[in-house]
């Protein structure tokens, strides 16, 4: 049996028995407080009653027959059995109804001592008499709690019963809650199993409104981004090591023809594997630069960036021209000037000498432009060129490039919380349009 079931379980069941004793001490106590109180309303009526026979009947130097004529007289008008004993235990009279009241489990004989001796016993109604009481009222054990009940359940047997149905009843009901609750944890446990062995496809049913649900959305948002970021590291880590053969084959190349090689054909040599180091090392850094963003989903904007004068600044690297407003960005000042220079090498690379950065506002945004009058991007490939070391048909080797330019445009505006797009130019060529919350 699993553990979490049976210790919900356990602990409902507790409670019940908690509420059951909490409720039974209070309901007897009350019950307890109530027959005291009529008890002494009984006690006070029998010592008026006492008190106002007394006044009435003969005086003890009266014959014992006028005596037991007047209590009679008393009794019926007052309509209660009684009795009237001298002051040496002797009866003296007692009304009809007496004797055969004595018989009566409801009725018990109330003591009334009177001021001459004599003792007046008043046979009234009450409070049913308990196990070990006597009639006369005296006790002769503890009271059972029992009998502090209603009638109906008076007897042991019928209180047990009603409790253990209380207590069986809510135990049943209680079984399927604790059940249901644990089977959804179990389900999750075991969605977490099959994803940790290495399904990282494996999503997890979300039912109902409660916490575990929220733990299961939780789980499942989780999931899709680990699952997104190690497919992206595996396409990057594949990708990369595709990029990395071609250089290194030519500089692998350039090195075992550098000793053979005459003196006129050896500097050629020495500035292709210059150029294949450049190259390597540009590959690696955006390698590790996308791996970084890849585990970063939002940045935590921390500084203030003058978007126009980083633009002139990186405009400047390759003779672009540069026109726009004064605004500025939240967000990381290295990236931002990334960015900004891929697309502007990108745009010289396969535009061209016509290079132009317009900075603008437009609806609250910052808008960054960079255009060319290159070929031009077929509607096609506008959101392909996006991806990582995706090369357009035709550029892949007179371009130059590693393909991760732009994938690292996208990733850095999307950080920052904003977008990219590739779009035509009018008269020809293309704009990349970047939009950031200004």
């Amino acid at each position: 049996m699993n553990t979490l079931t049976l210790r919900i379980y356990l602990s409902i069941v507790a409670v019940l028995l908690l509420f059951a004793f909490g409720a039974g001490w209070l309901f007897q106590r009350e019950m307890a407080q109530e027959r005291s109180r009529v008890q002494s309303a009984i006690d006070e009526r029998t010592e008026a009653w006492g008190d106002l026979i007394q006044r009435s009947l003969p005086g003890t130097e009266a014959p014992r027959d006028e005596q037991a004529a007047a209590l009679a007289e008393w009794s019926q008008r007052l309509r209660i059995p009684l009795a009237l004993d001298a002051s040496d235990g002797t009866r003296i009279g007692a009304s009809e109804t007496f004797e055969q009241g004595l018989s009566d489990g409801r009725r018990h004989r109330a003591a009334v001592k009177l001021d001459d001796g004599r003792t007046l016993w008043v046979l009234r109604r009450g409070p049913p008499r308990e196990p070990g009481e006597a009639r006369d009222g005296t006790r002769r054990g503890p009271p059972p709690v029992l009998s502090l009940m209603p009638r109906g359940m008076q007897s042991g047997a019928g209180l047990a019963a009603v409790l253990v149905l209380l207590f069986v009843a809510v135990a049943a009901g209680a079984w399927p809650v604790a059940r249901g609750l644990t089977r959804r944890l179990k389900t999750l446990q075991q969605g977490m199993e099959a994803f940790g062995a290495g399904r990282l496809d494996h999503r997890v049913a979300v039912s109902g409104r409660d916490e575990v649900a929220a733990v299961a959305a939780s789980f499942n948002q989780a999931a899709a981004h680990i699952e997104a970021l190690v497919r992206s590291h595996q396409s990057l880590l594949a990708n990369a090591s595709h990029e990395l053969r071609s250089p290194l084959a030519r500089m692998k190349l350039a090195v075992s023809m550098l000793d053979d090689a005459p003196p006129t054909q050896r500097e050629r040599l020495r500035r292709e594997i210059d150029t294949n180091v450049a190259e390597l090392d540009a590959l690696v850094e955006e390698v590790l630069l996308a791996s970084r963003l890849d585990a970063q989903q939002k940045l935590d904007p921390h500084e203030h960036v003058d978007l126009l004068g980083l633009a002139a600044e990186e405009a400047a690297r390759v003779n672009a021209q540069v026109d726009g407003v004064p605004l500025v960005v939240s967000g990381d000042e290295r990236l931002l000037r990334r960015a900004l220079r891929n697309l502007l090498e990108n745009a010289r690379r396969y535009g061209g000498d016509e290079v132009t950065l317009v900075i603008d506002r437009q609806a609250g945004d910052a808008l960054v432009r960079v255009c060319d009058r290159g070929p031009g991007v077929p509607e096609a490939q506008r959101e392909r060129i996006f991806e990582p070391f995706y090369r357009m048909p035709g550029h892949a080797e007179t371009a130059g490039g590693v393909g991760l330019g732009l994938s690292l445009v996208r990733q850095i505006a999307e950080r920052h919380g904003g977008s990219v797009r590739c779009l035509p130019r009018e008269g020809g060529g293309t704009c990349f349009e970047l939009r950031f919350p200004a």
